[in-house]
């Protein structure tokens, strides 16, 4: 058997297996690298090519630039900034929300835009009387289209432009895609706006995204920390250097003293004495607090309703987490009581709850169903969820992102973008080397630890990458490529290269609805190179269609991983997006046949 036919045979159980879906598709994508070398279609270094290539290192460095935004805060800001200014129209909205959509895809990629945007999008739409799934369509689809405004947005982006370095015509600039990515948007945004609403099913959806951006409120309330009073230690206090435990709060019997914060350091106190300048967080009763305050010699430099307790337990460096306690846990019968420093003294806690009563200023040996609210530093609380002695209840990195719009580090996150999206702009240096400094920035202006940057590089796309770019060789070098392009010129030939883009710009919608975009992507570029050398035209404007095809990937749910998240909490079924669908890959075709080859002359 051939070398060609090997290839196409293993294109085709590719496919299959990828529409099947049981199997891992960077599994598969692999498994497919080693039977062409185990077959000879390919040599070793060609088998491992793709995990060296700049393509794979340039979209791993993407990921982690844009972790850097989204647990920043930068994208829940520029959310929140552009989505208050829509008002209460629900068309205002819609556009508002989809330009949104397109713009942030175009610098942190599609599935993070729209995973960043989708709690959002979900409680404006309810606190309007809307249904989400009025928005989440639209939401995804604009995030599509945004994905071809720069190089940045899509793998597919990358992908391309290389292969078209490769083919002799020279890669696509960073803001290049934009020729085509700003109308698609603009047509995007037109048509949803004028044929949603007839278009886009008006359902309920039982499973939606939590809303935490209010969270730290519900705690407050519910832990009964809706009345709080600071109040500071001055040096001829009563309390100075008395331990803790020799206070006599008998005569108070509405408040508790939650926390004693360092004056140096404002982190939970270590020492165990009050010192002059501590700070002192009492729970309860305000009037009741003030007469403690003037019992003791103490300041009091804030009373707080639950709005503003809320401001304070969650801020740019220090928020809580609510954890419960299983059974079997080792933290089962240890003492504790609010106040109490955990963690190595970087949390502490501020109440315990038992059977939905507060246990009050009291020690308390902690049971299995017992709940605990603390306060501490991010880090320290992200620390936690990993800790198999606590189940947290709600994450404090979602609840970061909701609710702490530029937090800490967001000044940093959004220079090193600046000056990654400089060096893209002006071609300085390589794409591959611009985006591998900004992560590498990202860490060591401490934006990310090494670990968060590992655990969100979204190592099932690398994989897939890596695992596919030998197939493409193999498709290129054993003369399949060559075989399909044969096939598509002869149908296409007496009509001209605009004939040939409409054929492939079908071949490559059809694909992207079953398997990965990046795949289909990576599949029919060789095909497209052969075809164009065929036909003697330009690879330039080929490539670009296979591009804008590659992002029209709406006429199912699986089609990409955005479709799937805005799938259940839209309450949509499978067959909802061919309608609204069509409409859309009728204008990325127009946009493919009629205007690539405007701007990229197939001479």
């Amino acid at each position: 058997m051939s070398q060609s036919a090997v290839s196409l045979l293993v294109l085709a159980g590719v496919v299959a297996l990828f529409i099947w879906n049981k199997l891992p598709v960077e599994l598969v994508a692999i498994g497919s690298a080693l039977v062409l070398y185990f077959t000879g279609v390919i040599d070793l270094p060609q088998a491992l090519s793709g995990f060296g290539d700049p393509t794979v290192v340039l979209i791993a460095s993407l990921f982690v630039v844009s972790e850097g935004l989204e647990s920043t805060g930068v994208t829940t800001w520029i959310g929140q900034a552009l989505i208050s200014r829509a008002g209460n129209n629900s068309r205002t909205l819609l556009v508002f929300i989809m330009v949104l959509a397109a713009a942030l895809t175009a610098f942190i990629n599609l599935n993070g835009a729209v995973a960043a945007l989708l709690p959002m999008v979900v409680v404006v739409a309810l606190r309007q009387g809307l249904s989400p799934s009025r928005l989440l369509m639209p939401l995804a689809f604009a995030g599509s289209a945004g994905s071809l405004l720069l190089l940045t947005g899509s793998p597919v982006n990358v992908v391309v432009s290389e292969s078209a370095s490769d083919a002799g015509v020279g890669g696509f600039g960073f803001a290049e895609f934009a020729i085509v990515g700003l109308p698609l948007v603009a047509g995007t945004v037109l048509l949803i706006a004028a044929f949603g609403g007839r278009l886009i099913p008006d359902r309920g959806s039982s499973s939606l995204p939590a809303d935490l951006s209010s969270h730290a409120a519900t705690l407050a309330a519910h832990y009964g920390l809706d009345q709080v009073t600071h109040l500071r230690v001055p040096s001829d206090s009563t309390l100075v250097d008395a331990p803790r435990a020799d206070w006599d709060l008998q005569g108070y019997p509405s408040i508790e003293v939650a926390t004693v914060l360092d004056g140096a350091t404002s982190r939970p106190a270590s020492h165990g004495q009050v010192r002059a300048g501590d700070r002192l967080t009492v729970v309860g009763d305000r009037a009741e607090a003030q007469r403690f305050a003037v019992d003791h010699g103490l300041i009091v430099e804030a009373l707080l309703d639950a709005t503003k307790v809320a401001d304070v337990l969650v801020g740019r460096t220090t928020g809580v987490a609510e954890v419960v306690i299983p059974p079997r846990s080792r933290f089962v019968g240890e003492t504790v009581r609010p106040g109490h420093v955990v963690a190595g003294g970087a949390l502490v806690i501020l109440a315990v709850h038992r059977r939905g009563r507060r246990q009050g200023d009291s020690a308390t040996d902690l049971q299995a169903g017992d709940s605990v609210l603390m306060e501490g530093p991010w880090e320290s609380l992200d620390a936690i969820v990993t800790d198999d002695g606590l189940l947290v209840v709600d994450r404090p990195d979602l609840l970061r992102r909701q609710a702490v719009p530029l937090g800490r580090g967001s000044g940093r996150a959004i220079a090193i973008l600046m000056v990654m999206i400089v060096l893209l702009a002006t071609n300085a240096v390589p794409a591959v080397v611009a985006t591998l400094l900004a992560a590498g920035m990202m860490i060591l202006s401490r934006v990310l630890t090494v670990t968060q940057a590992y655990r969100h590089i979204h190592w099932s796309t690398v994989l897939l990458i890596a695992g596919m770019i030998p197939l493409s060789v193999a498709i290129r070098t054993s003369g399949a490529g060559e075989l399909v392009a044969d096939v598509i010129v002869d149908g296409v030939r007496d009509y001209g290269p605009h004939a040939l883009l409409l054929a492939l710009f079908t071949v490559t919608v059809m694909f992207g609805q079953l398997i990965s975009n990046t795949a289909t992507a990576l599949v029919m570029i060789p095909i497209a190179v052969s075809a164009a050398a065929q036909l003697d035209v330009s690879a330039r404007p080929v490539l670009m269609c296979v591009c804008v095809a590659s992002a029209a990937s709406f006429l199912t749910p699986v089609a990409t991983p955005a479709n799937m998240m805005v799938m259940t909490p839209g309450g949509y079924r499978f067959g909802d997006y061919w309608r609204l669908g069509l409409v859309m890959v009728a204008l990325f075709l127009t946009v493919a046949v009629g205007l690539v080859p405007a701007v990229w002359s197939f001479a």
